[in-house]
C-alpha cells in the first residue's frame, strides 16, 4: 500500500505501508470543551454550546503542536447533542491552521480547496450496526428513521473520512461542527454548471430534503462529565 503523506504547501511524500489502519497508530481522544477548545484531557466542568442548525456552527481548537505530528488513518467523533426540532444534520470539518491563522487546504478528490477531513450524519440515522462498528469506524444501518425528541440529549457517533497529513510544530488542529456544507471562504472554482467552494459538486442544499421546520432551530453540543464529546484521532508516532 502506498500513502501520499500530505504536508502544508501542497507537498506530498510517498510512503509504503503494510496495513490499514497502521499498526503503530496511537489512538488519541481530543475532548471538546464548551469554551471552544479541544484538549487531550476531558474538561473539568460540564458545559454546552448551541448554534443555529442551518448556519455556521462552533469551532473547537487545539493548542499549537509543540512538535511535528502526523495524523494518518480513519477518524471518528462521539458527540452528545440535542435539537430544538425532530432532526438535525451535523457537518463536521477537521481543519489545520498555520501559525498566522491561515487554513491549510489541499487539492482533494472532489475540490481544489479541501480541508484535511470531513464527516456527516443525519441524527435520525444514528442507529449503529453493532457487529460492524469499530471504535474508529461507526457503521450506520440507515434502515430506520429515528426522529429526535426536541430538547432530549442523544449520543451520536459520526464517521469522519480518513486523512494523512503532517502538522508542523506551531500549527493547530480545529474541529468545526456546523449546519451546512464546508466552504473555504475564497473565490469559488466554476466547473460547468456548478461552483466548487470546498465540497465539490456534492452539497446538501435541497430545501425539500432539509425543511427548516424539521432541520432548523438550534442544536446544542454537550461537553464534559457523562456527556464528554470527543474526536478519536489516529496519531502516528515519530521515528
Amino acid at each position: 500500500m502506498l500513502l501520499e503523506v500530505r504536508q502544508p504547501g501542497e507537498r506530498f511524500v510517498p510512503r509504503a505501508e503494510r496495513e490499514w489502519p497502521l499498526a503503530r497508530t496511537r489512538w488519541e481522544r481530543l475532548y471538546l470543551d464548551a469554551e471552544g477548545r479541544l484538549d487531550w484531557r476531558p474538561p473539568v466542568r460540564e458545559g454546552s454550546v448551541a448554534y443555529d442548525a442551518l448556519a455556521d456552527g462552533v469551532t473547537f481548537s487545539l493548542a499549537p503542536f509543540e512538535r511535528e505530528t502526523e495524523i494518518t488513518g480513519p477518524i471518528a467523533a462521539k458527540l452528545f447533542v440535542a435539537s430544538e426540532t425532530t432532526d438535525a444534520d451535523l457537518f463536521l470539518v477537521l481543519r489545520l491552521f498555520a501559525p498566522d491563522g491561515a487554513e491549510v487546504l489541499f487539492q482533494g478528490a472532489l475540490d481544489p480547496h479541501s480541508p484535511i477531513a470531513q464527516g456527516w450524519l443525519r441524527a435520525s440515522h444514528r442507529k449503529l450496526d453493532r457487529a460492524l462498528t469499530l471504535p474508529y469506524r461507526p457503521y450506520h444501518t440507515h434502515d430506520e428513521v429515528q426522529p429526535l425528541v426536541p430538547g432530549e440529549v442523544y449520543e451520536l457517533d459520526v464517521e469522519v473520512w480518513p486523512t494523512c497529513v503532517v502538522a508542523p510544530a506551531g500549527y493547530r488542529l480545529a474541529l468545526t461542527v456546523q449546519g451546512h456544507d464546508y466552504e473555504y471562504g475564497g473565490e469559488p472554482v466554476r466547473f460547468g454548471w456548478f461552483e466548487m467552494r470546498g465540497c465539490g459538486p456534492f452539497v446538501h442544499d435541497d430545501p425539500d430534503d432539509r425543511p427548516p421546520e424539521i432541520f432548523g432551530g438550534r442544536v446544542t453540543v454537550y461537553t464534559g462529565g457523562d456527556r464528554a464529546s470527543y474526536l478519536l484521532l489516529p496519531v502516528i508516532p515519530g521515528d
